[in-house]
């Protein structure tokens, strides 16, 4: 059984007349009757009467009617909703991303996307980057934002650089101001907020204060990225956090530059080697890749000393 032969079927139903039905579908009244023939024969029932050239429906053309018109609709549907997507008026993408990232860098691509693409859906996991890898691998994911080096390198996953980020310290305004710039070293008498396990930012603070032979020393342990804020702000210890987390932190925080060379991350967009990403996430994608020059900006605007900040 063919879609087509559905089509003609239904247009002799209810115009009950072999050349009307061809002329409505644009098709030779010929291979109208012919294509009907084949859809008789495969089915092993007669569709329609043709006694003395009046066209009436048999009991099996009354009972395939309904059918056929539903088939016909679901059809005109799936086209409608394919479109929808293809034309990006509809859809959804799964971008994971880590927390930093979250806070720092997505709020304003998100709200380019969004105004390009308003039906577009998007759905956010914000995990470290060990966490994001394995859900791009299971398929749980279109994108994701990590850090690099990947904890695990994956062959089955092509990355994108987008960007290196400055670190910076934070600390809260009410507290001495620390040295300009912080070096590694002073931290080993700084008490520090820290994030919890699986933070990239944990683990490369905490590398660079070994590298300087010293372990760092914690009041607070264990928070996400609004929580480590909220500490440094209380008064609690200073955090090493990305610079575009620092730039949206507000005035009750001091944001100071660490001393040459200074701690430095490789933001790169992830997604799998084996499967296209669909449509919506590409141009996600694209906005994302536009959005490194003013990001990177961000790294410039704390090294060089944003106006009252330390």
């Amino acid at each position: 059984m063919q879609f087509q032969q559905l089509v003609y079927f239904v247009a002799v139903a209810e115009t009950r007349h072999f050349t009307h039905a061809a002329e409505r579908v644009h098709v030779s009244q010929p291979s109208l009757s012919q294509q009907i023939r084949a859809l008789e024969k495969e089915l092993g029932a007669e569709l329609f009467s043709r006694a003395r050239g009046n066209i009436a429906l048999t009991d099996a053309g009354e009972a395939l009617l309904p059918l056929a018109r539903r088939i016909l609709a679901d059809t005109d549907t799936a086209r409608h909703e394919v479109q929808e997507v293809a034309q990006l008026r509809r859809g959804r993408v799964r971008l994971g991303a880590t927390p930093s990232l979250c806070t720092g860098l997505l709020p304003d691509v998100l709200r380019t996307f969004h105004d390009l693409h308003p039906g577009i859906q998007l759905l956010i996991e914000e995990s470290g980057s060990h966490d994001l890898v394995r859900e791009l691998a299971r398929g749980a994911l279109d994108l994701a934002l990590v850090v690099l080096p990947l904890p695990t390198p994956s062959p089955a996953l092509t990355t994108v650089e987008l960007l290196q980020e400055d670190l910076v310290v934070v600390s809260s305004a009410a507290a001495p101001p620390p040295r300009r710039p912080v070096r590694i070293a002073d931290l080993r008498d700084q008490p520090l907020v820290m994030f919890r396990h699986g933070y990239d930012l944990r683990e490369l603070t905490v590398a660079a204060c070994r590298a300087e032979g010293f372990e760092p020393s914690f009041t607070v342990e264990g928070g996400e990225m609004d929580a480590v804020l909220g500490f440094v702000r209380a008064g609690l210890g200073v955090a090493v956090v990305p610079s575009m987390v620092a730039a949206r932190a507000g005035r009750d925080l001091r944001v100071t530059a660490l001393a040459r060379p200074g701690l430095r991350r490789t933001i790169a967009l992830a997604h799998r080697s084996d499967v296209a990403p669909p449509r919506a996430a590409r141009e996600l994608q694209k906005v994302l890749l536009r959005s490194q020059t003013a990001s990177a900006s961000t790294s410039e605007w704390i090294r060089s000393g944003a106006p009252g900040r330390a």
